[in-house]
């Protein structure tokens, strides 16, 4: 049993929630989300309360109860409160500059590696660190994986990109005799 799924989701004020069959969309102060569900589990809006009950008691029901609930407390979360990530960019002559619609990152590479910024997230750099903000958690974070995979963090100098807060395990180098 999922204990995200019994307890329900508390909608705070200005904030919107439509349910339309698997349909779900939540408005709020900083934009709207919207995201289809399967019929597995009924979402009922009740007065400042999402409840989400289940129709069946079959293994798969049970494993979306706590991720619909999950899902469905991030988009409220986030058309109220936008989500961010932070990346830190370590390395000599290691830089990024947000050029129109695309990141430029300088990274140690015989070019520069551009990647496009999805709509509806903002991306902003200043000297050493990359912050990426937007209502959808899923959005943001994967805009930050596909960053930070394009030069991971080495283990013997740590130069790369990292999260803010990731430690990164150094490792010693070659001893000499």
């Amino acid at each position: 049993m999922s204990r995200l799924g019994k307890k329900g989701i508390d909608i705070p004020d200005k904030t919107e929630i439509v349910v339309d069959g698997g349909n779900v969309r939540i408005k709020g102060p900083k934009g709207e989300l919207s995201r289809t569900f399967k019929p597995v589990i009924s979402i009922k809006v009740a007065e400042g309360h999402v409840d989400l009950e289940l129709l069946r008691k079959d293994k798969e029901s049970r494993s979306l109860w706590g991720t619909y609930a999950s899902h469905i407390s991030n988009m409220v979360q986030g058309v109220n409160e936008p989500f961010q990530k932070k990346l830190i960019i370590e390395g000599v002559g290691y830089k990024a500059e947000v050029v129109g619609k695309n990141l430029k990152l300088i990274v140690g590479f015989s070019h520069p590696v551009e990647i496009e910024i999805p709509e509806g997230l903002e991306v902003a750099v200043e000297k050493d660190s990359i912050v990426i903000k937007g209502i959808d958690k899923e959005a943001v974070g994967q805009f930050a994986a596909n960053v930070r995979s394009k030069k991971k963090p080495e283990p013997y100098k740590g130069k790369g990109i990292r999260y803010d807060g990731e430690i990164i395990r150094r490792k010693e180098g070659k001893k000499t005799v």
